[in-house]
This record gives C-alpha cells, structure tokens and sequence, in this order.
C-alpha cells in the first residue's frame, strides 16, 4: 500500500492528471512557515492546499505565507488575534469564494471558507475542539448542531464537493490509539462520533482516507505529551471527506511525517479530476 512508500516516491511518480489535494492544520502558520512547510509545498506540488488553525491575521503573513508556491491565496482569520483561522491555496484562482458559515458566533473564529472551481467546491474546515473546557465542549456541541443542516444543503447542490480539514472527531476504535482511556474525553464522545456518523450514513458524505484504506490507523494528531509522536500514540482527526462521485475518484492517499510542522501532520489525497 501506498502509506508504506517513501513519500519522496508518492510525489516523483505523480501522475499530471491527477487532482492533489493537502488538508494541513499548522498550529500557526508563522510557527510552521519557520519549521519548512511552505518549502514542503513546493516540494509536494498540489493543486490545492487547506490550511486550517492560521494563528494570524492577513497583516501578520508575508506574501510566501499569502501565496506558498505562487498560489493563489484566500483566508478567513478569527477576530481574536492568535486563534483559529483557516485558508485555501489554489493553482488557479477561484471562481468565487464563501468566507464564513452564515452562523456569527463561529464565524468570528475563522472556522469555514469555501473556493469553488467549475463543478467542484473545495472547503477548509476547522471545527471547535472541546478539550479545554466544558464551556469549549458546549461551543462545539452548538457547531456540530448548526453544521448538520449546512452539510445536507451543501450535498443538496449537485456539485462535486470535498471538505478538507481538522473536525476534531475520531470516529471509531482504529482512528486513535488509546481508544478505550479517551471514551469521556472530547473528540471521541459518543455523542461526537454519533454525529459523525449521521454525516456519513444519513447525509451520505465520504470519509475518502477510510474509504481507500479500511484497516490503516492514518492518524494525523499527536499529544505534545509523553513522546506521543515518536510512540505514534495518535488520532484520526484530520478527514478528506467529499461527495460519493468525487471519492470515487480517490486514488491514493498519505500523511505526510517525513517532517514536523505542527502536532498535526498533512494529508495528502490524489484524485482522478481537475480544477482546469
């Protein structure tokens, strides 16, 4: 399988056919700019990159963190300064653009922004983490309540659609490693994952990483804690999940670990498509 290949043989033997999409969740992108990721995506060459958790408002990024790789940037940042914030790096430019999900109390933490191009809409989503607090825990119970619907009205346009992006939700036993210590805890809630389900089996969306791979860990997230990372003591957080014909055309896909940009690592998904 692919995930056992060195990725310097994932990104030589690219087929230029081929859609390649990244979901990234940089932990700053000023942090991550320093530790090499916009020199990772040149070196990666996707079609399109989705940044999630930008830590920084549009005055605070240089034009190589506006525009990695000469792409074309758009961003929605968080009000509150250090927060949040996400972002979509294109090849070409959009044909238009959505910032925010119409719902105030989480569009003012940069969470949702969506670039259309031809018949495919691209999203990069951030959704609330709950870890810290059960005020944070209640914020992300009204986010998955208020986003259902949007999801549905989304799959309802007829259009190729992928959501890239952090959702902060394992949603079974193989998706993190310590399943059985972290059933109370925050991203692997049954309330969590019940609502993830509903996404997947009600609403019909594509986890394309699960889909590709049944019995592949893929995890995406690490606790700073404990050489969590060394030990690949991880969770699956991180989803490429998309209409059913979009991830029809799902060839391969990897997370990339080769270096460290954040205590999340990219996901990598070639898909048999375009945005020309």
């Amino acid at each position: 399988m692919l995930f056992d290949h060195k990725i310097a043989e994932f990104y030589l033997k690219r087929d230029q056919c081929v859609l390649r999409v990244i979901s990234a969740n940089v932990n700053g992108i000023r942090s991550a700019a320093k530790k090499g990721f916009l020199d990772y995506l040149v070196q990666a060459n996707a079609d399109i990159v989705c940044v999630q958790e930008l830590k920084a408002q549009e005055a605070d990024m240089d034009e190589a963190m506006k525009h990695p790789n000469q792409m074309h940037g758009v961003w929605h940042t968080a009000q509150k300064r250090g927060y949040s914030g996400v972002a979509i790096y294109s090849k070409r430019k959009p044909d238009a653009v959505q910032i925010g999900l119409g719902v105030p109390e989480f569009d003012e933490e940069g969470r949702f922004i969506r670039a259309d191009f031809g018949q495919l809409s691209v999203i990069s989503l951030y959704l609330p983490s709950g870890s810290s607090s059960d005020e944070r825990q209640q914020a992300k119970f009204r986010f998955l309540d208020a986003f259902l619907p949007i999801l549905a009205e989304l799959k309802n346009e007829g259009r190729e659609m992928l959501i890239c992006g952090d959702w902060n939700i394992a949603h079974h036993n193989i998706d993190l490693k310590n399943w059985r210590g972290n059933q109370k805890n925050s991203g692997f809630l049954p309330e969590e994952r019940a609502w993830l389900t509903r996404v997947i089996e009600e609403l019909v969306w594509v986890d394309v990483w699960r889909t590709l791979y049944p019995d592949a860990p893929g995890y995406t997230w690490w606790s700073n804690r404990g050489q969590a990372y060394a030990k690949d003591v991880g969770w699956r957080i991180d989803y490429h999940m998309c209409t059913p014909n979009l991830a029809g055309k799902a060839r391969t896909a990897h997370v990339y670990k080769d270096e460290k940009f954040s205590d999340h690592a990219p996901l990598v998904v070639d898909y048999d498509s375009s945005i020309d």
